[in-house]
């Protein structure tokens, strides 16, 4: 439960006591800075316009397919952590998920395309922008802005299982080298790497096979987005799960947190499996019993099940707190 000046989103329910010391709480804090970036994760890394990319696999194992993407964060939460930074007009190609997609903007301006061809529909947004994308719809993304961008993302389930790719995407990923194996491994044969005789590469995604994926109108996709911009005196939003915005089911909960300077901090009990906090903007100290660390913008922490601390930003701050029911 968060409480804020007696206001409260449920987020779990109290687990077993540890004791967190700052150095534990360190040990489960993944900064910016130190995001280990995967630049050939997927199929279309070579695609012009999109060579550029960085995929980050924060929590969990993600949806990469290149076996040596750095995995930050093993322990399962019943989500995944991830995160996609590009340079202005790098295009993150056409696909789509086995679970829930949820994308926090952190930096830049984005453009999301939905559709095979990215001309279904198409969304902008922002710093401080939510966009939740349904399985089975084929979604793109390009940073439209002028600087780099970072999109902080969540999966839903422990296995996020792998992506479906657009027909076109294959085609292009072929002629520069790159087959995706029916195991949903990456193999380069520019760099020299050769198919596996005991393994076959995976069948295009058929035009027939795409055509089942659901389309969306400009109007369905509108509703696909929570804006940044909260009413004053509203310091806790419920982003995801009952009763919020987006409603319907993703296997995980999303909740925002503005904290004003000179706020009471905010009071986190965490449940039974461990949660996940994103800061979005400005610092933040999160002290518990035995601990205290401090979290910068664009910093991930997992909160460990049981832990008891207050979170508290001396100049303001926006935090997004992401959970799954528990086991």
């Amino acid at each position: 439960m968060i409480w804020i000046d007696g206001v409260s989103v449920s987020m779990g329910q109290a687990g077993a006591s540890d004791r967190w010391t700052t150095d534990r709480l360190l040990a489960r804090v993944v900064r910016y800075a130190d995001l280990d970036p995967c630049y050939n994760a997927f199929i279309d890394c070579r695609t012009p316009g999109s060579e550029a990319k960085e995929n980050f696999t924060i929590i969990g194992p993600g949806v990469s397919e290149n076996p040596a993407q750095h995995v930050h964060i093993a322990e399962p939460h019943g989500f995944n952590i991830g995160g996609a930074r590009q340079p202005p007009h790098c295009v993150n190609s056409q696909h789509s998920h086995e679970t829930a997609e949820v994308f926090v903007v952190h930096s830049g301006d984005w453009r999301f395309d939905l559709g095979e061809h990215g001309d279904d529909a198409q969304v902008e947004l922002h710093p401080g922008d939510v966009i939740s994308l349904p399985v089975r719809t084929f979604r793109g993304f390009t940073n439209i802005g002028d600087e780099t961008g970072f999109l902080w993302a969540v999966l839903g389930n422990d296995d996020p299982g792998r992506v479906t790719w657009a027909p076109k995407v294959f085609e292009m990923a072929r002629d520069y080298g790159l087959v995706l194996l029916e195991n949903g491994q990456l193999i380069d044969t520019a760099a020299g790497e050769a198919v596996p005789s005991d393994t076959a590469a995976m069948t295009p995604t058929s035009p027939d096979v795409a055509s089942t994926l659901q389309r969306m109108t400009a109007a369905q996709a509108d509703a696909l987005v929570v804006r940044d911009d909260r009413a004053p005196g509203a310091p806790v939003t419920a982003i995801i799960g009952e009763d919020a915005p987006l409603s319907w089911p993703h296997g995980f909960t999303l909740a925002r947190i503005d904290a004003a300077p000179g706020e009471q901090p905010t009071r986190l009990v965490v449940g039974e499996r461990a949660e996940v906090a994103f800061v979005n903007r400005g610092s933040v100290v999160v002290s518990g019993d035995d601990g205290r660390i401090v979290l910068e913008p664009g910093d991930t922490f997992s909160l460990p099940p049981g832990l008891s601390c207050t979170l508290n930003s001396p100049d303001g701050a926006t935090v997004f707190i992401v959970r799954a029911p528990a086991p």
